[in-house]
């Protein structure tokens, strides 16, 4: 994932994964199943490694008959090199990013829904809906919301970090840790000084890649993985970090604090699609139904590690998940004041690329 990286929680799944990608296989056998329509049909799933867990995926099998076939990419960018080779065939469901699924719906690789074949779609949380990629929900699913948040350690910060904006804080010189996405950590700069994560102003992005430079004496680490390592240990005592990092810190000590940031959030979505020429779409629209079940999908967040994106599964994830993996509504309104990382002007995106790596100088 460009934004969302999945660090610690990815395991392989090598038992699913066959050679290659199947055309359907419908079974000629007289003593089909009458209840299972699809039985001898093949999902070409194509997503990164380790999106279910593997009793979701037998469940499936095990219900409709479909065989799973699991591809996987390790770029969004991999994803859509692909699509564009096969022209939308070989896969008949893909998980991948926001800012990807726009461009490979520009590229009349997506083929719309037909929502009617997906009974539980109305279990999808509203909140995480309508969004740029895809404006008027003809196109994806949600399938889980990754939001970078600042963690810190309450018995080592003797003042509140509300928001962003506290990370510029001369209290923390060399006690902060960051990821090293440069549109996400150039976003807080911009957010900071009241602007969107998402402008092509360059006024403005410069503006914030001066912030930018004032934060440097606070860095001690820039590092896209296992940053939480570096909290937990207490070789930093406040970290902005990936969903699964935050996760992985609270896990390991439930008295660290976190911090939805009071400026608005900087998310991503993941979404599930399918191909325009899928060749299997039946088998999609199945797998799409059986994952947004509220109990189904609660077992696959709850292994994921993401923000739920299915309103419907909130009540069946555990006690211990839910205040890590469940938006709560009171912070709604943040998810309204925030934004997802978009594709931006090609002259903003070069601008951003050196602003961040002259603040990189600054903090060596």
């Amino acid at each position: 994932m460009k934004i969302l990286k999945k660090f610690g929680l990815l395991v392989l799944l090598s038992t699913l994964m066959l050679s290659g990608c199947s055309s359907s296989n419908t079974t000629t056998d007289s003593n089909n199943d009458s209840s299972m329509p699809l039985k001898g049909t093949t999902l070409n799933l194509y997503t990164w490694d380790g999106m279910f867990p593997q009793e979701v995926l037998d469940g499936f099998t095990k219900e409709t008959g479909i065989t799973i076939n699991y591809s996987n990419f390790d770029f969004d960018e991999t994803m859509l090199a692909k699509l564009e080779e096969t022209q939308g065939k070989d896969y008949d469901l893909v998980i991948a990013d926001d800012y990807i699924i726009e461009l490979a719906i520009e590229q009349g690789l997506v083929q719309k829904l037909d929502r009617t074949k997906i009974s539980t779609i109305d279990n999808i949380n509203p909140i995480y809906e309508n969004e740029f990629y895809d404006p008027n929900n003809e196109y994806t699913l949600p399938y889980g919301a990754g939001i970078p948040l600042i963690v810190y350690n309450p018995d080592e910060i003797d003042f509140e970090i509300n928001g962003y904006s506290d990370l510029w804080n001369p209290k923390l010189k060399d006690n902060l840790a960051i990821i090293g996405n440069y549109r996400v950590i150039n976003g807080i700069a911009l957010k900071s000084l009241g602007y969107l994560f998402n402008t092509n102003d360059l006024t403005e992005i410069k503006e914030a890649g001066d912030k930018l430079k004032e934060l440097a004496p606070n860095i001690r680490i820039i590092n896209d993985s296992n940053l939480q390592d570096f909290l937990i240990t207490g070789e930093v005592s406040v970290a902005f970090m990936y969903t699964s990092q935050v996760n992985q810190a609270l896990l390991t000590n439930p008295d660290f604090k976190v911090v939805y940031p009071e400026e608005g959030l900087g998310f991503g979505i993941m979404a599930a699609f399918i191909p325009s020429q899928a060749p299997n779409a039946d088998a999609a629209y199945a797998f799409l139904d059986y994952i947004n079940r509220p109990e189904v999908a609660a077992k696959g967040f709850e292994w994921l590690g993401y923000f739920v994106t299915n309103k419907a599964a909130e009540e069946y994830i555990s006690e211990e998940m839910k205040p890590l993996i469940i938006l709560p509504e009171d912070k709604y309104d943040l998810i309204e004041k925030g934004e997802i990382i978009q594709n931006v002007e090609d002259d903003a995106l070069e601008l951003h690329t050196q602003i961040f790596a002259e603040f990189q100088k600054e903090t060596k």
